[in-house]
């Protein structure tokens, strides 16, 4: 058996070496190493796919929330609510442009941020909300859209780690995350679903004039070479990036079901075992298990990871401590046990391996080391 990784970037690499080589060469070939075609031409198929209006590529996901923020143009201490079970980047490009983070609790079961505490947290200086859709399936945007409607905000949705999700609404339409907000994001980071060899990112919307104000931005401001309409930033997918990711874009909805399907085996191992909650499925969004997040006991989880190292099996905490707790973000004056929910999940949830080149070898080595820790 090979050796077992939180994400096989390697052998996922081998088994699409002839398409991703051939691709890349064409790039090299050409010299066209910034904005060449090849950078067009993703945009234009992943915006096919994503039934998107508008794709702007950028330098990573953490440029692409800046710049979907810099394009709304919202005043300077302007409050941006966003859940505090998260990555940082969406709290950290908030502060970087004088907004204000407003933390808000999550849903216990799929993670992503609760609606109705959203609600709550409301002022005359809200402008706009930020729901991340959370280790691969949406945030539950039907609500979080009637109340942006209700209270006039933007929506900017982090789809970073839920490319290809689908959302259902309560007429049975499906949108993809990350193209039902004002604005979505993603990033190409090399572990996310739809991953590059280095940076890489996108930024989404149905919406023409935000489209060409974003476009604008990501590339110094300019409207045309030379000349500035706006102050912007450089942030450019390069081409190599591109063309390895336009041949990953094809085999997107293979590398989805080979995840689902990996879950359904972890799913069936677990199901039985009283101290182990399984990832929750929400009846709105499909899941594209970007990760696969366990919840166990908060006293026992630590001697679960050190007993699936022994045995060679990596494992991760996403995260260990919600974001008001951080220092960075003290100045906001959170305190523990203002978002409840939040803080018990970073005492609960570990993480397994979960990519497209996971075997039922590896996987029933990992699922029966899991058993054994809470069976023993």
């Amino acid at each position: 058996m090979n050796q077992l990784q939180m994400v096989d970037l390697k052998g996922q690499y081998q088994r699409l070496k002839t398409q991703i080589d051939a691709a890349m060469q064409a790039v090299v070939d050409s010299t066209a190493f910034i904005n060449g075609p090849q950078v067009k031409t993703f945009a234009g198929n992943l915006s096919k796919y994503l039934q998107v209006n508008h794709v702007i590529p950028c330098a990573n996901g953490t440029d692409a929330l800046q710049i979907a923020l810099m394009a709304l143009d919202l005043p300077a201490g302007g409050e941006v609510i966003v859940p505090a079970f998260n990555y940082v980047a969406t709290a950290e490009v908030i502060a970087l442009l004088g907004l204000k983070p407003v933390f808000v609790d999550v849903l216990p079961d799929t993670f992503c941020i609760d609606p109705a505490k959203a609600r709550l947290a409301v002022t005359e200086k809200t402008m706009a909300i930020m729901p991340v859709h959370l280790f691969g399936q949406c945030a539950p945007m039907e609500e979080i859209m009637d109340l942006a409607i209700a209270q006039e905000l933007f929506v900017i949705e982090d789809n970073a780690q839920a490319i290809g999700a689908q959302y259902v609404d309560a007429e049975g339409g499906t949108s993809f995350a990350g193209t039902i907000g004002h604005i979505g994001t993603t990033s190409f980071f090399p572990s996310k679903n739809l991953g590059c060899m280095g940076d890489g990112g996108a930024i989404f919307t149905q919406d023409i004039d935000l489209a060409s104000t974003l476009q604008q931005i990501a590339n110094h401001g300019q409207h045309k070479k030379y000349h500035y309409s706006r102050v912007g930033v450089n942030s450019r997918l390069d081409t190599l990036q591109a063309a390895l990711l336009d041949v990953k874009l094809t085999q997107l909805d293979d590398f989805i079901y080979r995840r689902q399907k990996a879950a359904g085996v972890y799913d069936a191992y677990f199901a039985e075992v009283a101290q182990i909650k399984i990832p929750a499925l929400a009846t709105y969004s499909s899941h594209v298990f970007h990760q696969y997040t366990l919840q166990v006991p908060a006293d026992q989880r630590e001697a679960l990871k050190s007993h699936l190292q022994e045995k060679g099996i990596p494992s991760m905490v996403y995260y260990p401590a919600p974001l008001h707790l951080h220092e960075a973000y003290g100045y906001l004056g959170y305190k523990a046990g203002d978002f409840p929910v939040s803080e018990e999940l970073c005492g609960k949830v570990i993480s397994l391996p979960m990519h497209t080149e996971l075997t039922e070898e590896q996987q029933q080595y990992i699922a029966e080391a899991v058993v054994s820790f809470f069976q023993s």
